[in-house]
């Protein structure tokens, strides 16, 4: 029971945000518990806000291995500083900063007051408006892009033709990027509660797949769309060693406030090969 490289590291544990809001004990035992499972490899670091890094010292001891963070500035870069000396006084291995973009702060400037993170990985979340090319411009080559793809209301889930754009936009530009919100299933569905259309995250990949080997918006546009389960397994199956390296180099992560949701769809489609997923 191994968890393939197509989906290997797919899902960053986002446990403590909305709409699970699992309070941070609970979380980081989770964590710990499921890094001796068979399906470890599929989950990426704990994502946590700048905030909650001082309550983590009293549930870290120096004799367990280092906790794999990474950590949102939804103020933007000003926070950065405060992160990088809070991280480096706790036993964690801070892998990765998400960083909001604030009202009024240019592309240029944006990218220059990150410089102080040096070699750690820097996600700068992509605005959906006319901020978004000139930003990815700005970061290609040094930073990488996160994008929302849901949340709350309907109008913060992007149709298939916004996100098609932005996964071109980034791909061309040789960007790497993560997701977060709303991507809660596999693949792409009407939730029965709100009414709103979910992108899927195999979907999501396989529109990657498809920019990053010369496809078309519009070819993009049709995998995000397809409904299919059956369908989205049978394309997952048919990439090969070097396309699966060349997309997920792209596409690196989504954000998830469930691992093992995630985990029994992709053993249900046959994506992953295991056992137990609780």
């Amino acid at each position: 029971m191994t968890v393939p490289a197509v989906v290997a590291g797919l899902c960053d544990d986002a446990a403590v945000f909305p709409p699970g809001l699992t309070p941070l004990p609970d979380a980081v035992r989770a964590y710990r518990d499921r890094q001796g499972t068979w399906y470890a490899d599929l989950v990426g670091p704990l994502v946590l806000t700048a905030a909650a890094l001082p309550e983590l010292a009293p549930l870290l001891t120096a004799d367990d291995p280092p906790l794999p963070v990474s950590v949102t500035l939804p103020d933007g870069p000003a926070g950065l500083p405060g992160v990088l000396a809070g991280a480096s006084a706790l036993p964690i291995e801070l892998r990765s900063v998400e960083v909001a973009v604030p009202e009024g702060v240019a592309p240029g400037e944006l990218a220059d007051r990150l410089a102080g993170a040096g070699s750690l990985e820097v996600y700068v979340e992509v605005p959906r408006d006319h901020r978004r090319l000139p930003l990815i411009e700005a970061i290609a080559g040094r930073y990488r892009a996160k994008f929302r793809t849901g949340g709350v209301r309907a109008d913060l889930h992007p149709g298939e033709a916004e996100l098609a754009g932005a996964i071109a936009a980034v791909v061309a530009a040789g960007v790497p990027f993560k997701a977060t919100a709303g991507l809660h299933h596999a693949v792409r569905n009407t939730d029965p509660v709100t009414g709103f259309e979910q992108h899927g995250f195999l979907n999501l990949l396989l529109a990657t797949d498809s920019l990053a080997g010369g496809g078309s918006e519009s070819d993009a546009r049709a995998l995000l769309a397809e409904r299919r389960a059956a369908t989205v397994a049978g394309l997952i199956g048919d990439l090969g060693e070097a396309r699966v390296r060349r997309a997920r180099s792209a596409f690196t992560s989504f954000g998830t406030c469930s691992i093992t949701d995630p985990l029994k769809e992709l053993v249900d489609m046959g994506v992953v090969a295991g056992g137990a997923t609780s």
